[in-house]
C-alpha cells in the first residue's frame, strides 16, 4: 500500500488539520476556472457530539493513495480546516460568515481545485442548495457567492462577499437559492479538497459537526435613511436603471391592488406616493400598503389633501406632511423617507421643511402626462421616448380613472427591459438604507 494510511478517523482529522497545504498554482493542477469538478454531496457518518468540531469525509476508505492509482508527481490538495462559521438573518438577507484555520485566496482555491461552500437543506421538504465562494477569471470585482455545479463561469452570482485572509462574509437573499422566509434551514459550511490522485478522490471538512438550524422569519420594513441632496429629480446618468413612480393613490378606479398585482407579475418594483386622506377610504386597514412593502415596492408621502403646498403657511405644510407620515406608519409600521409635492410645486423652504422631517423631495424627469387621459398608446410613447439613464417616471394610480395607465404598463416594461434598463425604486436608485426587523 503506497502513500498515507490512517488507522482511524481521528488520525485522519489530525493529519489534515496539522499539514500545511500549498495554495499557489501548480503546473499540473487542472484549471478550475475552466471546468470545475462536480461538487459532490457526501453521505457523512453522523455521531452525537457535544462540541462543534470539523468532520473529515473522504470517498471510500480513508486512504490517501492506493496502489492502483498512486503517482508521486500528482498533487493532492486536502481541504482547509474551518475554525468557525455562522448563518444568521439580517432583514431580507442571510449573512454567512466562515473563518478558516489558515489564509486562503480565490486564486489559490481555483488553481488547486478546492472549494468553500454552504450546504443548505430545508428541514421539512429536504430541498437543498449548495452555493460556493468563487472568483471567476481571477477578477476581484467578480468575487462573490455563486450557485454553480461544473463551471463557475457559467454559474449564477447570488451574493457579495467581504473579509480578510482567513475570514469571509457573504450576504444573499433566500430566494436566490430557492428558499422562502417561512422555511427552516439546516446548514453547514463545507471545505472541499482532493485527498488522493484519483479523479474521484474528493474529500471535505464540514462545520459544525452536526447541521445547525436557522428558523427564518418574514422581514418587516420599518424605515429608510435618506442621504445626499434634499431635492432630487433623477438618478445617476451613468447607471442604466429607471424608476417607475405612481402618484395620487390609493384609489378605486381601478383599485390600487390592480397596480400592485400587475407590477408583481412583471417583477417590477415601483414607488407609490400616497395621499393620506384617501388611505382609509380606498385601502381600509392598509392591506394594500403592506403588500406593496412586502413585495419590494416603496411608499412616499404625497401630503394629506393634495394642496398646492407653496401657497400654505409653514405650519399648514408641516401638518399636511405629518398627518400622512402618521397614517402610513399607523397602517404599516413603516416610516417613509421620501416626499413628492402635488403638481411638482415646491421651493427651497418646503424642501428644507421636508428634510427636517427626514424626507427627500422627489421630482421627476420623465412625465407620462397620463393625468390628461391621452390614451394608452400616447402614455406608452411618452414614457419610452423620454426614458434615459437614472430616469424617474411619473404616472398616476389615483386622482381619476387610471385604466389607460394600467393598460400601458406591460408594454412599457417589455420595451424598457428589452433596452436593458433595470427597474428600481427611488430609494434603491438613491442608495438609501432600508431598515428591517
Amino acid at each position: 500500500m503506497l502513500g498515507k494510511h490512517f488507522d482511524s478517523h481521528e488520525a485522519a482529522v489530525k493529519t489534515f488539520l496539522s499539514e500545511s497545504y500549498e495554495q499557489t498554482p501548480h503546473p499540473h493542477a487542472p484549471d478550475a476556472r475552466i471546468a470545475l469538478p462536480m461538487l459532490k454531496r457526501f453521505s457523512t457518518p453522523r455521531r452525537a457530539a457535544t462540541t462543534l468540531l470539523p468532520v473529515v469525509v473522504c470517498m471510500g476508505a480513508i486512504v490517501a493513495l492506493s496502489s492502483a492509482g498512486a503517482s508521486a508527481t500528482t498533487p493532492t490538495y486536502p481541504p482547509i480546516a474551518i475554525h468557525s462559521s455562522s448563518l444568521t438573518q439580517s432583514g431580507r438577507y442571510l449573512d454567512w460568515r466562515v473563518t478558516l484555520r489558515r489564509p486562503f485566496s480565490y486564486l489559490g482555491f481555483a488553481s488547486t481545485g478546492r472549494h468553500l461552500c454552504l450546504l443548505l437543506t430545508e428541514a421539512t421538504d429536504k430541498t437543498d442548495a449548495e452555493p460556493c465562494l468563487a472568483d471567476p477569471h481571477g477578477r476581484p470585482k467578480l468575487a462573490g457567492l455563486y450557485l454553480y455545479r461544473h463551471d463557475v463561469n457559467t454559474g449564477r452570482k447570488i451574493g457579495m462577499t467581504s473579509g480578510g485572509p482567513t475570514t469571509v462574509s457573504a450576504a444573499f437573499l433566500p430566494a436566490a437559492v430557492g428558499f422562502k422566509y417561512s422555511d427552516h434551514l439546516d446548514w453547514e459550511a463545507e471545505s472541499i479538497g482532493r485527498c488522493t490522485s484519483d479523479p474521484e478522490g474528493i474529500c471535505n471538512l464540514t462545520f459544525p459537526a452536526m447541521p445547525a438550524r436557522l428558523a427564518m422569519h418574514i422581514p418587516k420594513l420599518v424605515g429608510c435613511v435618506r442621504k445626499g441632496p434634499d431635492f432630487v429629480f433623477n438618478g445617476s446618468p451613468k447607471v442604466h436603471d429607471i424608476a417607475l413612480t405612481f402618484d395620487d393613490g390609493p384609489w378605486g378606479s381601478p383599485p390600487s391592488i390592480d397596480f400592485v398585482n400587475l407590477l408583481h407579475k412583471l417583477h417590477v418594483p415601483a414607488t407609490f406616493f400616497e395621499i393620506g386622506d384617501q388611505i382609509s377610504e380606498f385601502d381600509h386597514n392598509g392591506a394594500v400598503e403592506r403588500l406593496m412593502l412586502a413585495d419590494g415596492d416603496m411608499i412616499g408621502d404625497h401630503t394629506w389633501t393634495h394642496p398646492v403646498m407653496t401657497t400654505l403657511s409653514t405650519s399648514a405644510q408641516r401638518s399636511e406632511l405629518q398627518l400622512t407620515l402618521n397614517k402610513i406608519r399607523q397602517e404599516t409600521g413603516f416610516r417613509v423617507c421620501i416626499f413628492r409635492a402635488p403638481y411638482g410645486s415646491t421651493n427651497a423652504a418646503l424642501e428644507s421643511l421636508a428634510l427636517s422631517m427626514g424626507m427627500t423631495t422627489i421630482q421627476w424627469n420623465d412625465d407620462s402626462r397620463d393625468w390628461s387621459l391621452p390614451g394608452t398608446q400616447a402614455i406608452y410613447d411618452t414614457v419610452i421616448s423620454e426614458a434615459h439613464n437614472g430616469g424617474i417616471v411619473i404616472q398616476h394610480f389615483g386622482g381619476g380613472p387610471r385604466y389607460e395607465t394600467l393598460a400601458a404598463i406591460p408594454e412599457e416594461v417589455a420595451t424598457l427591459r428589452s433596452e436593458g434598463y433595470k427597474f428600481v425604486t427611488v430609494t434603491q436608485m438613491l442608495g438609501y438604507k432600508l431598515i428591517y426587523r
